[in-house]
């Protein structure tokens, strides 16, 4: 079982100062907060990818490389990678760049976004949206899968969601786990593991599932909640609409003691089954700096260690791991150079073997 923490990358004012911080503090913040999570044992750093205010991540893989060089075992994950508005051929080439620099530490989720506006930014229409997607994620695999590629695109016919294309080649599916009830996630996931079974990648409960989770936490649940009241009814992701008390009850967000924490999250398998990477979103709505290094101090102290023991011991046998980019390589037969030659340069029309030699 992984656990670790995503950010959405939002810039919010403090509520208690009135203080937004810079982008530049923002961005700094976030490689401090990466850096904190290696340190208190957590396995997991993922960034969203927003081209809109009021989020700064926009380049993702400037961003995960930076912090592939300040760190040494964290895995490094976008929390999104838009597979819509991207090219996937730069895609392939800059996560197998960042890939090779932080030793096999990368992984991607892939998904089609949530902002209308951002289509015509990069050329395209949202009424293609899921066309997009699926011809997309279709040619990021072939490029990362086979040597020499051929690809003619087209849009086909549409696939229901994401959830339908990660069950067909056998990749992971991962929910936000952070808006929405536990029904709606419930629905997701029993999906997508129907549609792996279906597909011949194994029995429906061996399907790779991540989840996420909104935590804020102190060592006495009444203070939590005196202290994330004012950063939850202001903050623009979900404030301004039901109560604090309305949204925990509705949604996974979490806002109590440590012990509180671990029973909300281990109640998550209830809905879901056992699943295999935990993400905890504790570093939005504004909350300083300070307040969430405090977080992922008590995360790492207090309850991942819990919650390793009680997944590990809860899990079946026949429930695997989570992969990584070691387990897939060892899957396919071991590593090679994959590069592509072309048989002759088209500037000097030289092969390469007559360049070399």
């Amino acid at each position: 079982m992984q656990f670790g923490v995503f950010s959405v990358s939002d810039i919010t004012p403090d509520p208690t100062t009135g203080r937004a911080p810079t982008e530049a503090e923002r961005i700094k913040a976030m490689v401090t907060i990466a850096q904190k999570v290696e340190e208190v044992g957590l396995d997991v750093f993922a960034t969203g990818e927003h081209h809109n205010p009021p989020f700064v991540m926009s380049s993702p893989t400037t961003y995960l490389g930076y912090v592939a060089a300040k760190t040494s075992t964290l895995l490094l994950s976008t929390a999104t990678t838009l597979i819509t508005t991207n090219d996937p051929v730069k895609i392939a080439e800059d996560y197998a760049m960042l890939q090779h620099l932080a030793d096999g530490r990368v992984d991607l989720m892939m998904g089609r976004g949530n902002t209308g506006p951002v289509y015509p930014w990069f050329g395209k229409d949202i009424r293609d949206g899921i066309e997009l997607a699926v011809e997309n994620y279709a040619l990021l695999r072939q490029l990362w899968r086979e040597d020499v590629v051929n690809w003619e695109g087209k849009f086909r016919t549409p696939l229901p969601q994401i959830a339908e294309q990660a069950a067909y080649y056998g990749d992971g599916f991962f929910h936000n786990h952070i808006f929405w009830p536990a029904e709606h996630t419930q629905r997701m996931v029993e999906f997508y593991r129907r549609r792996f079974e279906h597909y011949g990648h194994g029995a429906a409960d061996q399907a790779i599932v991540g989840l996420g989770g909104q935590v804020f936490t102190r060592k006495n649940s009444q203070d939590a909640v005196n202290e994330f009241r004012p950063y939850f009814d202001d903050a623009p992701v979900y404030g301004h609409g039901p109560s604090l008390e309305e949204f925990t009850s509705q949604t996974p967000l979490t806002v109590g003691s440590p012990q509180q924490v671990i029973e909300r999250t281990l109640g998550f398998r209830d809905y879901v089954g056992d699943y295999q990477r935990q993400l905890f979103l504790i570093d939005h709505a504004g909350l300083p700096l300070k307040t969430v290094l405090e977080q992922l101090d008590i995360l790492g102290e207090e309850v991942v260690p819990v919650l390793r023991r009680e997944f590990a011991a809860l899990k079946p046998a026949h429930v695997p791991d989570a992969p990584t980019h070691a387990s897939l390589v060892a899957a396919a037969g071991g590593a090679k150079d994959s590069t592509v030659y072309a048989a002759a340069d088209d500037v000097t029309g030289q092969s390469r073997e007559e360049v070399e030699a």
